[in-house]
């Protein structure tokens, strides 16, 4: 048994829905399906996930919505149309939106999570009538039904454990089933949903749940790239990486998933495949545990924008018991998560997005280190990008943090930190973020550009 996933893009209008449908045809273990909202159909278009957002605010801020309901409305009666449905699913999309709108919610999280939640749900109504009226035996499952249970976290929901038991039942049907993707229930069976690109992580969980031979995620790129396209002019394709090159990598920008996205698939050791819908005989990037070894020493460049670091000097600071313990707690009271710590012997340096600080925690967390760990020196440097180096070819490997930074400097890329994974297969550089684009062409030229393009 396969589960598909489908993003935006591939389910944006009615030709991208015939192409959906062959894939499913082409191949009877396809047999559950999770949706996406209709995506863009082209760079000028909207998502309808961001109006739905606008829909809520709207809601929310006692403002005129008329215009961007209507927006809505419209964009799901032209799949249809193009579509030649003669159901009545229009019907049950618009009685949706009229119950949404008649509900009153605890908080203006769950108004807003409801509200966006509805961009997959009424497209997996949508998709399960157009596949009926194809033919094909379809059924629409509601994560309600399907027994996905969440914790009650508005826009950051996680998976409860039992909701696994629940799904595996999901074997049983007989239909292709279509779940929407992006929410789940908490236990008052209010809507919540994941994080932005949380549809990935229903697929991953209903793989894991049914325990799926594979999960194939369907998007609009032939394969995962080598490095950003927006930096690097016809970058390699890479045909297989293993689950710790992918998290790396995703967690470091590669946009194809969100970074927390396939663990649930991984913890059950399901095969990933990252697949075209517009070219979906196309070999594409297979993800597993392991993978054959190859001659290339990085599998991938990832880079991110947005951070910040926040430097602390103390004297023999590796002598005094509880200075980590002291640090995370003043991290802890202000709600701000640290994603990396490179550190000296008298010396630390802690990495955050910089999203997390508004000015006054800014003020706060900077003075809380300076007195409460007594510091010599405390100050942070902002407009910070962190450039990632994956790849399992550096276990075996010697030099290459020095080939890197060797390119970096002769392109005239100030390093202001390197950090190494214990796993030994990533190596992170901190650099300003307008040398982003510059840092990662240079690394790539370093180690893709006079290799064997095939290796992958």
């Amino acid at each position: 048994m396969k589960v598909v996933k489908f993003g935006g893009s591939s389910l944006a209008s009615g030709t991208q829905l015939k192409k959906v449908l062959a894939i499913i045809e082409n191949d009877p273990t396809r047999r559950i399906v999770v949706v996406s909202a209709p995506g863009k159909r082209n760079s000028e278009d909207t998502k309808v996930t961001d109006q739905l957002i606008a829909f809520a605010q709207a809601i929310i801020n006692d403002e005129d919505y008329g215009q961007v309901y209507t927006s809505i409305l419209n964009r799901y009666q032209e799949i249809a149309d193009e579509l030649g449905l003669q159901s009545d699913v229009m019907t049950m999309i618009k009685k949706h939106f009229q119950k949404l709108l008649a509900t009153s919610f605890r908080s203006p999280e769950l108004l807003e999570d409801a509200f966006k939640a509805s961009g997959e749900d009424n497209h997996a109504k949508l998709i399960a009538a157009y596949f009926t009226e194809s033919g094909l035996k379809a059924r629409y499952v509601n994560p309600k039904e399907a027994g996905i249970y969440v914790t009650s976290q508005p826009g950051n929901a996680s998976i409860l454990p039992e909701s696994y038991n629940y799904l595996y039942r999901l074997r049983e049907f007989e239909e292709v089933l279509i779940i929407p993707g992006f929410f789940g229930y908490n236990e008052r069976e209010e809507i919540i949903t994941f994080s932005r690109g949380g549809s990935d992580i229903t697929g991953a969980i209903v793989a894991n749940g049914v325990k799926a031979d594979l999960y194939e995620n369907f998007t609009d790129v032939d394969a995962i790239y080598a490095a950003n396209p927006n930096h690097i002019s016809n970058p390699e394709k890479i045909h297989h990486l293993t689950y710790s090159e992918m998290r790396e990598l995703s967690y470091s920008g590669f946009s194809v998933f969100h970074d927390e996205a396939l663990q649930p698939a991984f913890n059950a050791s399901i095969p990933v495949h990252v697949k075209n819908t517009n070219r979906p005989d196309g070999e594409g990037t297979l993800i597993t545990r392991t993978r054959p070894k190859n001659k290339r020493i990085l599998s991938g460049i990832a880079s991110s924008s947005g951070f910040v670091s926040i430097h602390i000097t103390k004297y023999l600071m590796n002598r005094e018991l509880g200075f980590i313990r002291k640090l995370a707690q003043i991290f802890e009271e202000l709600s701000l998560s640290i994603e990396h710590i490179p550190s000296g012997v008298d010396d630390m340096t802690i990495v955050l997005r910089r999203a997390q600080l508004t000015p006054g925690k800014q003020a706060a967390l900077l003075y809380r280190l300076q007195n409460e760990l007594k510091a010599d020196d405390v100050h942070m440097e902002a407009n910070l990008c962190l450039i990632m180096l994956v790849g399992e070819g550096m276990v075996s490997s010697v030099g290459t943090t020095a080939r890197a930074a060797q390119a970096l400097a002769d392109a005239g890329v100030n390093l202001i930190m390197i950090n190494q994974g214990s796993s030994e297969i990533s190596i992170m550089f901190g650099i300003e973020e307008d040398q982003e684009a510059t840092a990662v062409k240079v690394i790539y030229d370093a180690f893709f550009q006079d290799e064997d393009s095939n290796s992958f």
